[in-house]
């Protein structure tokens, strides 16, 4: 599974990617996790707010910062189908 993260580098965008990796470990999730700051790359997923979420170039979730429970169903679901 691959995760990006997008956003410039707000508090919000730093706390999805810490909560993303601690989801990932937390779950021994097989995920590669990379983060977006570019802001005409962001706005090609479509996203004119951030953070934003995305896993296997489909966004999930974009504009605000998901809970880690939100955050541990979107990619157990996208793990385990």
């Amino acid at each position: 599974m691959h995760i990006k993260i997008l956003g410039t580098g707000c508090t919000r965008c730093k706390t999805l990617e810490k909560l993303v990796n601690e989801v990932i470990a937390e779950n021994n999730l097989n995920a590669e996790v990379s983060k977006v700051e570019d802001i005409v790359q962001i706005m090609n997923y479509g996203i004119f707010a951030t953070p934003g979420l995305v896993v296997d170039e489909e966004v999930l979730l974009s504009g605000r910062l998901p809970s880690k429970n939100e955050i541990v169903k979107l990619l157990t679901t996208k793990a385990y189908g």
